[in-house]
């Protein structure tokens, strides 16, 4: 089976084309060894590209190093259209690709030179639609203190199709992440487990973040986290609309429109190698 591997920032994905068929050609548990960096390929998730619907032209479905299926990946989007021109045979710049995602429709466009610019949608900010306890239906969860190991943060939520809970702290490089981070995704107010990012504010229009990603642990970068903390920055008036997140595998450029309500996210997208394995 043919495979590409890509990185956005360090993020890692192997990309298979999945094209001839409606379902995933490798099972979860076959993606976790695919996954592992000493007995497989070395990747954080595996996506899979499958035919669109009737009104999207193709599919993502990605597998994480743990074997769950996460609703989106922001790093992993930018890939997935990158290795698409790369199925086509032919970089358009200025094409947007319509990707049905379990996140719902997502929007790539091709902008030239690795660089690729998304359309992420809104966010959602009900504690149903991410899903956390720490707030009733209507309310947002916004700088609410939340007890974790036995110490207090406050903490923001946001979707992005997928759940962050977002925390601001003086030094982002001082958290111990390896520890903390597991705390975090499995605490009992998020049902779903979450993603969760440490921000550090540098200016109003650029910040640093760190993550600990649901089903991935540690990683170089979180795309759909970058557009939340910008998110979670301006409700709690601590960064601008359009702001610059520094990860540890590199910068992504956020905006949260005001015009029409969604987040656009532009970053590169790096073809590393290709291959072939057998499943």
């Amino acid at each position: 089976m043919k495979f590409t591997k890509y990185h956005g920032l360090g993020n890692d994905f192997i990309l298979i084309d999945n094209l001839a068929t409606a379902e995933p050609l490798i099972s979860p548990q076959e993606a976790v060894k695919l996954c592992h960096r000493n007995f497989g390929i070395g990747a954080d998730g595996v996506i899979f590209v499958l035919p669109g619907t009737d009104d999207t032209d193709y599919t993502m479905r990605i597998f994480n190093s743990d074997g769950s299926e996460p609703e989106m990946c922001g790093n992993g989007i930018r890939c997935f259209a990158q290795f698409i021109t790369e199925l086509e045979g032919q970089e358009v710049i200025g094409k947007t690709y319509k990707i049905n995602t379990l996140a719902g429709l997502i929007c790539p466009t091709i902008q030239g030179n690795g660089q690729v610019r998304v359309d992420m949608g809104q966010p959602q900010l009900k504690p149903s639609q991410i899903p956390t306890t720490l707030a009733e239906k209507e309310d947002k969860v916004i700088n609410q203190s939340l007890v974790v190991d036995g110490k207090e943060y406050f903490v923001s939520c946001v979707s992005m199709g997928n759940p962050h809970c977002l925390v601001f702290v003086d030094d982002v490089a001082s958290i111990d992440l390896t520890t903390i981070g597991t705390l975090f995704e499995n605490n009992s107010v998020f049902p779903q487990k979450t993603n969760t990012e440490f921000i550090e504010v540098v200016n109003s229009n650029y910040v640093k973040m760190r993550v600990w990603e649901r089903g991935a642990g540690i990683t170089l970068a979180c795309g759909t986290g970058a557009c939340a903390t910008v998110v979670a920055g301006v409700l709690n008036n601590k960064c601008d609309r359009t702001t610059t997140v520094e990860l540890p595998g590199g910068c992504l450029e956020i905006e949260w429109s005001d015009k029409d309500n969604h987040i656009y996210m532009t970053g590169p997208a790096t073809k590393v190698f290709s291959g072939t394995f057998n499943p």
